[in-house]
């Protein structure tokens, strides 16, 4: 790196702030919570650590940022409740796996153990998934058919992770999927 690289960088906050949170999902991506430095965060994106307590505060503060900047489940939102299965269903069996939706997953699965990511993890989740999904439901019993359909889902996501097509051959794919729509439409309904 250039001193002139150093000075554009100085001069533009947004992409320092930038290359920090994608430096730091990609670490949050691979490695838990307690093993992800903030040293080599700022080292990955280039800059010096000073400034993630610049622009973050620290390493709590940063990670809050990073599920912030994951992108928000609001396409699930949308639409109609009595057909959320089907949508859905079709949304988590024949969609191939974005590559930005399963960085919030492992986010959580690889840090939920430490008390900090826990609860920064219980916090977002409120605020981006349960809360809009319980109001895009609405009904009695809201918030454990929310959390008992987002089981599922995350069940579904860890499958694919695993193996994209679910280790199935195209039929019973589709068998499985009709299935999951006929279980979650049965989940969401009050």
């Amino acid at each position: 790196m250039s001193i002139s690289d150093l000075v554009i960088r100085k001069r533009d906050a947004a992409a320092t702030r930038a290359a920090l949170l994608k430096a730091a999902t990609a670490k949050f991506v691979a490695e838990t919570y307690d093993n992800v430095s903030l040293r080599t965060i700022a080292a990955d994106a280039g800059v010096d650590v000073s400034l993630v307590s610049r622009y973050f505060g620290g390493k709590e503060e940063l990670f809050k940022a990073v599920l912030d900047n994951c992108p928000p489940p609001d396409e699930l939102f949308v639409g109609d409740p009595a057909d959320f299965g089907e949508r859905l269903s079709r949304m988590l069996i024949e969609d191939p796996m974005r590559q930005d939706k399963p960085d919030i997953f492992l986010i959580m699965l690889r840090s939920s153990d430490h008390p900090i990511a826990a609860a920064a993890i219980r916090m977002s989740s409120e605020e981006r998934f349960y809360g809009p999904f319980e109001k895009f439901l609405g009904g009695e019993n809201v918030a454990e058919r929310a959390r008992l359909a987002a089981s599922i889902i995350k069940g579904v996501v860890m499958d694919r992770l695993i193996a994209d097509d679910l280790g199935l051959p195209p039929e019973a794919r589709e068998r499985f999927r009709v299935r999951l729509a006929r279980t979650l439409q049965a989940v969401v309904t009050p």
